[in-house]
């Protein structure tokens, strides 16, 4: 019997593939409506995301078999698969590799800690700030890869001796590594980094214990923090922009870099600094004198710790042209995004670019490809020609800031097709009328205040995300948020946008976010620490997106408005003109 359960679980994924379809037939059958059938579908890819039975990416590939077999979609309408927030999404992360690949976030990581300092409550916020400026532009997982060994690091020569510092040994905690086991730091005794307080060395053992399961979670926490404050930052927003462009075409492109960071960045400041407070509270304690390092006999091992990030920056160099260059694109970049159609003043897509109707042709993506172009241009060198190592006697040009073998080697081109799916149930929901359908169930809501509505599902999505990828919750969820908000009369932003940052707030289990698990596996934690310390966070965090949405937001996107963009049925909303704002905005 044991041994029959045994197989049944090893085979359990392919049980699910099959059974599921079959489970769920008879919606479909009974239901003979195209709604029922995009129902059916999307309940399918919405099990089969959680369950993980088949990779997100090619779960995503359901809908270009089923909506043009049910009669929803036709086939050439896969144009979903390849928008433009998907070629924003490529350029952003060819930009992003291009910054990590010559080592750029490491110097930036390492020059911040150095004028923060190593202070304990300090040492926090250095690492929590550092990390989440990285995670605004690279990979939430590749920041939280290369801060938490630098961190570790760290903390062994605040507990450990200075000899290693002293002989210029290098550390090898600081090899990057995307999820190495920390080993255990033993307190040495006979060092003059061992702290001359009287308190019990258990004690001492216990109170370093703590300080580094709480600097493992400001890390991986920043990460996610970090990644919500610009459009490119983490995929949940680029599903947002491209659900929102999909669903309604006349938007005006009203969520776009400068638009979200107006919107995103004071938020993202406000939950990082309530965090680094909550953390600080739950593993230092609240004695701040303390946590400040004004404490006696710790001047020895702040020295210490300082030494390693010294030693570490000198051994980086002096830039090089690369990192330069890439310096210097990556500031364009950020500058061309922010000026390209910036809303409160005329931007050079406006003016330069515009078509017929005034919009810009240009887009953030077109910038975000444009400068990934220059890169595979400009050589990594200063023009030269070298010796070919592998033929001598033959000169050899420099490689160029960017080629396709690393492009094609850290590209995650599984998000791309990630994205494409959600897109295209989008369209699907929209085009077979299921989304109008449930905005027709869902008018009851109107009689709730919207800030309630808004804080329920920001924790109905942050519980869900827990479980299951926050790009698939955001797929999932934004849609029917978008046509519950027109089904009322309510901004769709109002729900969208909230929703989006909730699907970040993934705090609790080593399981939700790939931060969370590389954080889990350097050792220290247990689940209960995570989701003890996550547990209020996800509540904190709900809260500041509350905050934000019902106050600089509404002048930002005009949420006190009902927009004619948005509407599925004007004269229902023309002639209920109260239900076209926001009670209390």
């Amino acid at each position: 019997m044991a041994t029959c359960w045994q197989a049944l679980w090893a085979y359990r994924f392919y049980l699910i593939v099959l059974c599921l379809p079959i489970f769920l037939l008879p919606l479909p059958l009974i239901v003979q409506t195209k709604e029922a059938y995009c129902a059916y579908s999307i309940i399918l890819m919405a099990l089969l995301w959680c369950t993980e039975a088949l990779p997100l990416a090619v779960t995503a590939l359901f809908p270009i078999v089923l909506f043009p077999l049910m009669g929803i979609m036709e086939a050439s309408e896969g144009i979903e698969y390849f928008k433009d927030t998907n070629i924003l999404f490529v350029g952003g992360l060819m930009v992003a590799i291009a910054v990590e690949h010559w080592n750029l976030h490491k110097r930036i990581a390492l020059g911040v800690l150095l004028i923060i300092g190593v202070r304990p409550a300090l040492l926090f916020l250095g690492f929590m700030l550092v990390t989440a400026f990285l995670s605004m532009w690279i990979s939430n997982t590749a920041t939280t890869a290369m801060m938490l060994p630098i961190g570790h690091a760290v903390l062994e020569q605040l507990q450990g001796s200075q000899k290693d510092v002293e002989e210029g040994n290098s550390n090898p905690a600081f090899e990057l590594q995307e999820a190495s086991p920390q080993k255990e730091v033993t307190k040495l005794d006979n060092g003059q980094a061992v702290s001359a307080s009287s308190e019990p060395r258990a004690q001492k053992t216990q109170e370093h214990h703590r300080f580094s399961q709480g600097l493992s979670l400001c890390i991986c926490y920043s990460a996610s923090i970090g990644g919500i404050a610009t459009l490119t930052g983490t995929t949940p927003n680029l599903v947002l922009q491209g659900q929102v462009n999909s669903l309604f075409p006349e938007n005006g492109n009203v969520v776009n870099f400068a638009s979200w960071f107006g919107f995103a960045f004071p938020t993202m400041v406000i939950l990082l600094l309530l965090a680094w407070l909550w953390l600080q509270v739950l593993f230092l304690g609240v004695n701040f004198r303390k946590n400040f390092g004004f404490g006696e006999g710790e001047e020895e091992q702040k020295q210490a710790a300082l030494q390693v990030i010294k030693t570490q920056h000198r051994l980086l160099g002096p830039m090089s042209f690369a990192e330069k260059t890439v310096t210097v694109l990556f500031v364009l970049l950020v500058v061309l995004w922010f000026t390209r159609e910036p809303g409160f003043f005329p931007g050079w897509g406006d003016t330069a670019f515009a078509n017929e109707k005034g919009q810009s042709m240009a887009s953030d993506g077109t910038v975000a490809i444009l400068i990934s172009l220059v890169m595979f241009i400009i050589p990594s060198k200063i023009p030269g020609l070298t010796q070919d190592p592998k033929k001598p006697g033959k000169l050899k040009a420099p490689p160029a800031i960017l080629t396709w073998k690393t492009v094609n080697d850290k590209m995650p081109w599984n998000i791309v097709i990630l994205l494409g799916g959600g897109f295209a149930l989008a369209k699907g929901s929209e085009k077979s009328g299921l989304s109008e359908w449930l905005g027709d169930k869902l008018t009851p809501l109107q009689h709730i205040p919207p800030a309630a509505t808004g804080i329920i599902l920001c924790l109905l999505v942050a519980i869900f995300t827990e479980c299951t990828s926050n790009v698939a919750t955001t797929t999932l969820f934004l849609p029917i948020l978008a046509s519950m908000a027109q089904a009322i009369c309510l901004h769709p932003l109002y729900v969208m946008l909230p929703c989006t940052l909730a699907a970040s707030l993934a705090f609790m289990l080593p399981v939700a976010t790939p931060p969370n698990a590389i954080a889990f596996s350097f050792g220290g934690l247990k689940v209960s620490d995570m989701a003890r310390a996550g547990f209020l966070l996800n509540i904190i965090g709900v809260l500041t997106i509350t905050l934000s949405i019902n106050s600089w937001s509404v002048s930002i996107f005009k949420l006190d408005t009902f927009p004619s963009w948005a509407h599925s049925n004007t004269s229902q909303c023309l002639l209920n003109p109260s239900n076209s704002t926001v009670p209390g905005l």
